[in-house]
């Protein structure tokens, strides 16, 4: 008998309303009854929490290799669409039209180069994987927010517009892979466990799409750090404010004492269950809620400057640099997962990756050294800090960029110095955890079409970030409909594993 079953019959105790709250005109519809072992675990059903995780641990992957390796991971999400064949994928004897106007560079791999643009990442790329041969099909017209919405949730969607983009974020949306695995592999620490920064998911008027808990409820959401400024601040991230994670002492008194009655009432009424949730102590949940506040942890991680001036300039003085050495001080901290959006929104110019125009420029004054200097030191400062073997790092763009410069392939203008959208042959970087250092997993062709080797879909990706954590990428859960959803339809692509 599992737990989840131990724990079918639930208890109601009848709320009180929110009047302490903001949306106190909801009256008993706030919560008219919390459900134990129903909705008072986050938002979440405590049996189905239970559920996913006996799925997980008997899942046939559990101990093969990587399985359960990774304590956190790190998403760079390159919005825009990187060109794989002016950054990682460069070709030699090829018309002017399909090569690269940068130089190419021997990287610590014999027999692999990089372009000029990345001469950081070419002394470091023995410590990842770089992936040559992401490949899919699109569902409609490929422009960025499908390609977004499918990279961090598994899914297309049957709502495409003419222009490829999809409606605004809904409850109905299937989760972010962070929000899935915050809610089955909970931190033990009082810290937050999943934060996205330093800017949303965007397309034109389209904002935030894929990046919620969906169905799944705003408990699951990640933490949104978006400091003020322009995306052309470069200082931005010294701007950060989180203020928000102090409550005011009014509130913080009324709702400890409203809390600790609940509480009460519910160890009051719950002894046969006790046994069945004493791996997932309630005390502990509620103890790491207050601690989050009352520790300043969370706060003291957010802060920048603890960090000497010679890292940071390694990094980069820019928003993508500090993000990225956000990022590791936040899972050093025991934040779970961390998002880190490039900062621009994704069909845009200037250090954007939407390079339809002025690539050369565009990429060689502005976006390549952010991401070389941001990633490459990542890399550098998890290992000397000996987290990489249990933090995931994965830096990867919805799509790369037509082979032949100046040709529409999305219904986009180009100039003869842009490429356009290609989801058919792209390259992304992964990294720590039990990935395979100093490997090159796939081929591309000789233009940078298409894969001649191990190609290998997104879906495919998260897929290895769940199995990296923990999670049997198959595990089922219920939408907003209760009807079983895969969290993705895909495995792992278990050669990246050492």
């Amino acid at each position: 008998m599992t737990r989840a079953t131990r724990l079918k019959n639930m208890f109601r105790i009848k709320g009180a309303k929110g009047r302490d709250l903001c949306d106190s005109h909801l009256g008993h519809t706030r919560r008219d009854f919390l459900r134990v072992g129903g909705a008072g675990m986050m938002g979440m059903s405590l049996n189905n929490i239970l559920a996913a995780q006996d799925q997980s641990e008997a899942s046939p992957h559990a101990g093969k290799d990587g399985w359960g390796k990774a304590k956190s991971v790190i998403l760079l999400y390159l919005q825009g669409g990187p060109s794989h064949l002016d950054l990682w994928d460069p070709k030699e004897n090829v018309p002017d039209k399909i090569r690269s106007a940068f130089k190419t560079i021997p990287t610590k791999i014999p027999g692999i180069h990089f372009t000029e643009i990345l001469p950081q990442l070419a002394k470091v790329n023995d410590k990842f994987t770089t992936i040559r041969s992401m490949s899919y099909t699109p569902n409609g017209l490929f422009n960025h927010t499908a390609a977004i919405y499918q990279i961090m949730t598994g899914y297309t969607t049957d709502k495409v517009s003419p222009s490829g983009q999809l409606e605004p974020p809904s409850p109905k949306d299937f989760p972010n892979f962070g929000s899935n695995i915050i809610r089955i592999k909970p931190t033990d620490e009082p810290m937050l466990p999943f934060v996205m920064l330093p800017r949303p998911l965007q397309e034109s008027n389209v904002v935030g799409k894929g990046g919620t808990a969906g169905f799944l409820g705003k408990a699951y959401d990640p933490y949104y750090l978006y400091p003020p400024g322009d995306d052309m601040k470069m200082n931005k991230m010294d701007g950060i404010n989180v203020e928000d994670l102090q409550l005011r002492p009014e509130v913080f008194s009324t709702r400890l004492r409203r809390r600790a009655k609940l509480r009460q009432t519910i160890e009051d009424q719950m002894p046969a269950i006790d046994k069945a949730v004493e791996k997932y102590n309630l005390d502990n949940y509620y103890e790491q809620a207050l601690n989050l506040i009352v520790s300043g942890k969370a706060r003291e991680a957010f802060d920048l400057d603890m960090e000497s001036d010679g890292l940071r300039d390694r990094y980069g003085r820019n928003t993508f640099g500090q993000s990225c050495l956000l990022a590791r001080r936040l899972v050093e901290a025991g934040t779970r997962v961390v998002e880190v959006v490039w900062p621009k929104v994704a069909n845009s110019d200037n250090h954007s990756w939407d390079h339809h125009k002025d690539l050369s420029k565009r990429m060689k004054n502005q976006s390549g050294p952010m991401l070389d200097g941001g990633l490459a030191t990542l890399f550098e400062d998890l290992d000397e800090r000996g987290m990489l073997d249990e933090t995931l790092v994965v830096a990867i763009g919805e799509f790369g960029r037509a082979p032949e410069k100046g040709v529409s392939t999305s219904g986009n203008g180009n100039s003869a110095d842009g490429r356009d959208h290609w989801p058919y042959c792209y390259t992304s970087v992964i990294g720590g955890a039990g990935i395979k250092r100093g490997y090159v997993h796939g081929k591309s062709d000789k233009t940078g079409s298409a894969p001649v080797e191990l190609p290998v879909h997104p879906s495919e990706v998260l897929a290895t970030i769940y199995h990296s954590v923990g999670i049997d990428p198959e595990t089922v859960v219920l939408n907003h409909l209760n009807q079983p959803r895969e969290l993705v339809k895909a495995q792992a692509v278990e050669k990246l594993f050492a």
